[in-house]
């Protein structure tokens, strides 16, 4: 089965809790069995025996109520521990699939809708649940438990044992195996429709300004109710296919009641069984058959967990183009950041930029102009190694980055741009993204630098403060801001800035040019920008268009405030 594939090295690590849980899954139908076939042989011992006094009426009764404890605390144990260990895998293996999706480039990730990948993480996984909890221990249990009932029943009537032991499994597995076989359609469906329900609602509530805005939405409720209605169908389907399940269950059991019935009789004439015996034999054996109601409903599933495990497995398979090398080499603490004679290109077009070269030694700081389309974020991109050039090198310190561990890159070199997000948490909880070891006292020092401070001061919370999903309780400016204190905790020397003052206004976006000169101290600084720059920013200004690299053609040299040379516009 493709799901224990995909899940044998969560289930190997699990595997002492899964084996207790499955124990005592085992030792809870054999309490049951016990309790019925103690019951039903107590029970016509007592009637036949009438008042004879020779009768022991105390240790039965004492055994059955023994039995029945047993029984309940097994399964209350065999519960919690089955559904802990489940739920234990699951996080993992969730953990795994966010590292996954994690170590994939933009363009991977660009492939799925946003709404698809949480459908993933989380409602195809949870049809995973399904495995163990009604499928693998289930199905254990019932080998287990007839096994044993045809030894110990097969003593002293081994037609009746082995043939009762033969019907339990073929309720057991033959009958879910055709089960989930034709299940398998009508489940995958269903967990599409549902994931692309689920997408439908992430992308509607992403999207609502412009819905709204376009009058869509009536639109966008048709799809959605189609969605839901091609769902319910599937899942129609599904419990039907449960219902027959249902039904076959019962039939087996009906066929080892009259198996019991017939065969115990002939045990009986021949004299192998007494009367009671055969009794608590009938009953024992009816309440061996309870475990394959849990598997009837979980193989009525495994077309969802089939699908599930399809697409789960296909991030797993999605292999990371950027990644780090077999035998990496270190980094040195600072460097120049160089590209050396680079070219880019999507696929087999026309190279985005060519023969381009460019050296950020420690403290400099450049921007780079350019127009829209021009390549100036995939320039960028090269820096932090999102993407490798097509060809040319890009080194830090000397080494080529393809031969450093890019964790360490991303320690030297870190990103600030316009679409840098402030994440659902508290301020104090953004910060900490910078440096997850911070102390207050440099969230405070960062946050005025930043030239935020202020304003969380006069935040009742102050860093606890609750700033919603996307900093929906922060101005534009003060959102940027937030970005920007949280990559002054980060260790980097040097900052890739991506048009960082995009939809601010001109006075906005000078203020956050001043202060980020100030901030950035004797940190190296790349920027794309299309904004105009306030004197004495930037050592240089570079412009990208039609594919070249080279000085800004209109700009001035002067020397700004803070004595360095810069660059004005002109």
């Amino acid at each position: 089965m493709n799901a224990l594939d995909l899940m044998r090295p969560w289930l190997a690590r699990h595997k002492r809790h899964l084996a207790g849980a499955v124990a005592l899954a085992v030792l809870t139908v054999w309490a049951g069995v016990g309790l019925f076939t103690v019951a039903g042989w107590f029970l016509t011992g007592a009637f036949l025996a009438g008042a004879s006094i020779a009768f022991d009426l105390f240790a039965p009764s004492a055994l059955v109520r023994g039995l029945s404890f047993l029984r309940i605390g097994s399964r209350y144990a065999e519960r919690v521990a089955g559904h802990a260990a489940t739920l234990d895998i699951l996080a993992d293996l969730r953990a795994a699939i966010f590292a996954r999706v994690m170590a994939l480039d933009p363009a991977q990730l660009a492939r799925y809708r946003e709404g698809d990948l949480v459908a993933r993480l989380i409602g195809d996984v949870d049809t995973l649940d399904t495995l163990f909890l009604i499928l693998v221990a289930p199905a254990l249990t019932a080998i287990a438990a007839g096994l044993a009932f045809g030894v110990l029943v097969g003593v002293h009537a081994p037609l009746l044992a082995w043939s009762v032991t033969a019907v339990l499994l073929a309720g057991a597995l033959l009958v879910p195996g055709v089960l989930a076989r034709v299940s398998r359609r009508p489940g995958g469906d269903a967990q599409k429709a549902a994931s692309f329900a689920r997408a439908a609602v992430h992308d509607a509530v992403q999207g609502h300004a412009d819905i709204a805005a376009f009058g869509a939405q009536s639109r966008a409720a048709a799809q959605f109710l189609d969605a839901t209605r091609r769902l319910a169908d599937a899942r129609d389907r599904v419990a039907a296919l449960g219902a027959w399940g249902q039904f076959a269950q019962q039939v087996m059991s009906g066929a080892g009641v009259l198996l019991l019935l017939w065969l115990g009789l002939l045990a009986f004439r021949a004299g192998a069984i007494t009367g009671p015996v055969w009794a608590g034999v009938v009953l024992g054996g009816m309440g061996l058959f309870e475990v394959t109601g849990p598997l009837m409903r979980g193989s009525s599933r495994t077309g969802a967990m089939a699908e599930g495990t399809r697409r789960v497995r296909a991030l797993f398979r999605a292999r990371p183009l950027i990644d780090d090398p077999a035998a990496p080499l270190d980094l040195p603490r600072t460097g120049a950041l160089v590209l050396d004679d680079v070219e880019y290109r999507y696929g087999d077009g026309e190279p985005v930029f060519a023969h381009v070269d460019l050296r950020v030694e420690p403290g400099r700081r450049i921007a780079i102009k350019g127009p829209s389309g021009a390549g100036k974020s995939t320039l960028l991109s090269l820096l932090l190694r999102v993407v490798d050039p097509t060809c040319g090198q890009v080194s830090f310190g000397g080494i080529p980055l393809p031969r450093a561990r890019l964790a360490q890159l991303h320690a030297r070199v870190a990103l600030l741009s316009q679409f840098s997000p402030v994440f659902l948490g508290t301020l104090r909880d953004n910060l900490r993204i910078g440096d997850s070891d911070a102390t207050e006292a440099r969230m405070w020092r960062a946050l005025e630098q930043a030239r935020l401070a202020d304003f969380v001061r006069t935040l009742d919370d102050g860093l606890d403060t609750w700033v919603g999903e996307s900093g929906q309780t922060l101005s534009v400016g003060q959102a940027r801001r937030l970005c920007l204190a949280r990559t002054l905790l980060a260790p980097a020397g040097i900052w890739v800035l991506d048009e960082p003052t995009a939809g601010l206004d001109r006075d906005t976006a000078m203020a956050f040019f001043r202060d980020l000169a100030l901030a950035a101290g004797d940190r190296a600084i790349v920027m794309a920008t299309h904004a105009d720059l306030p004197d004495g920013v930037f050592d240089q200004v570079m412009q990208l268009e039609n594919g070249a690299l080279r000085p800004w053609p209109r700009a001035d040299r002067t020397v700004g405030p803070t004595g360095k040379t810069g660059t004005r516009d002109v």
